[in-house]
């Protein structure tokens, strides 16, 4: 098996949602706006076997100085391939020349594997989130 990549917008919709219901991620329950959100975005890397969609990341940029990388997820059955930390590496050599490249894991017990990478926990930093009750 060989996975390949690309920052090509090549996927579908249902590609899209099949992956994120696959790590049970509450985007995939509102395909058309995930769909919409993502080919929206500045950059989506993924990764695939052959034409499975089995790994994403999705950055939004302000252009100069502030890379966020919000989503990063692979399909569990290709979990420990290093297919995260592959377009992971994609992301940082992208934006290479911004200040900032930032990572707010929903866990905390995934920091470590961010770390791995050159990301650090922000001194006295706090995940904050407002949810849209009528979503």
């Amino acid at each position: 098996m060989e996975i390949t990549y690309t920052s090509e917008k090549v996927f579908t919709q249902r590609q899209v949602q099949e992956l994120f219901l696959s790590v049970r991620w509450v985007s995939g329950q509102y395909p058309e706006q995930l769909y919409k959100a993502l080919l929206n975005s500045q950059t989506v890397l993924t990764a695939w076997d052959r034409d499975k969609l089995v790994g994403l990341v999705r950055v939004i940029d302000d252009g100069a100085l502030l890379a966020y990388m919000h989503y990063v997820l692979v399909h569990p059955d290709y979990h420990g391939q290093g297919i995260a930390g592959r377009m992971i590496k994609m992301v940082q050599e992208k934006y290479k020349d911004y200040l900032y490249i930032e990572r707010m894991p929903e866990e905390s017990k995934n920091a470590a594997f961010y770390q791995q990478f050159g990301f650090q926990i922000m001194e006295d930093g706090v995940a904050m989130q407002s949810v849209n009750k009528n979503f």
